[in-house]
């Protein structure tokens, strides 16, 4: 048990905090008044998400419709609701040296990567615009 402590010890700092989850406080500290734009490792952007004041957010999927939601903590998990979708998607995030990273609770997918961001606010065309 010393020698894990000790080992630990002597592990960078970052690394060390990319196996922590987030907490609902470093979450908001970290993401609040920007726009993120996610994927999965090596691959383009599938969607990106305005992070707004009192925990709103807006969500889009690459070439979609925004979305309008909000987030909330249970427990050592970040859930998202939007406004189309009642059923909670709960993910934990881990801060790292290149972004987060986010696990989606209860699936084993690969998980996701913070891969741009920005203070710009999301660009959300309306729908059928030119119809």
């Amino acid at each position: 048990m010393r020698m894990l402590a000790l080992v630990a010890a002597l592990l960078p700092g970052p690394l060390l905090a990319q196996d922590t989850p987030m907490t609902a406080a470093e979450f908001e500290a970290f993401v609040t008044g920007k726009t993120l734009s996610y994927g999965r490792q090596g691959e383009a952007p599938y969607g990106t998400e305005e992070y707004l004041p009192d925990r709103q957010v807006r969500w889009a999927f690459t070439g979609e419709e925004c979305k309008d939601g909000v987030w909330y903590a249970e427990g050592a998990l970040i859930c998202f609701v939007y406004d189309d979708d009642p059923e909670p998607q709960c993910w934990q995030f881990f801060a790292g040296p290149d972004g987060l990273r986010a696990d989606f609770a209860g699936r084993e997918d690969a998980p996701i990567y913070s891969v741009r961001e920005s203070e710009e606010p999301l660009f959300c065309p309306g729908p059928r615009i030119g119809v």
